[in-house]
């Protein structure tokens, strides 16, 4: 019986770029990808302003407020192993859910395809 091990290595350039918004603090970047057959097109922000943003929210909500200690932004690490989006839209057809923007977590490993740059829509 023969087994086939597929070793998923992260792509060095797409963790440059990640390691470069964590180091800057920015959110500037726009960048869409591909994972799990989603694509996800905004723009990235470092981690630590991500679960800012996220525990600020969770701290809004009357029933999921006791959750938002979870998102406490973590000390510093190594190379980034995550890309956090925020404005993101997911791409389905002629739509972008949602409408005004989500907050996602994708892990590098799993991006497929990507491309600097979002994608927007229009009437036209």
């Amino acid at each position: 019986m023969n087994t086939i091990c597929l070793v998923s290595k992260p792509d060095e350039l797409l963790v440059a770029v990640a390691a470069l918004v964590e180091s800057e603090q920015s959110n500037q970047m726009s960048l869409t990808v591909v994972t799990g057959g989603a694509v996800i097109t905004g723009r990235l922000a470092p981690e630590a302003v991500w679960r800012k943003r996220v525990s600020e929210v969770l701290t809004d909500s009357d029933r999921l407020g006791e959750f938002s200690a979870v998102f406490a932004p973590p000390g510093p690490e190594g190379s980034p192993t995550h890309l956090h989006f925020h404005v993101a839209r997911i791409l389905q057809g002629t739509v972008g859910i949602p409408e005004t923007g989500g907050m996602y977590r994708v892990a590098i490993e799993d991006v497929s395809a990507w491309t600097v740059g979002d994608f927007s829509y229009s009437d036209r």
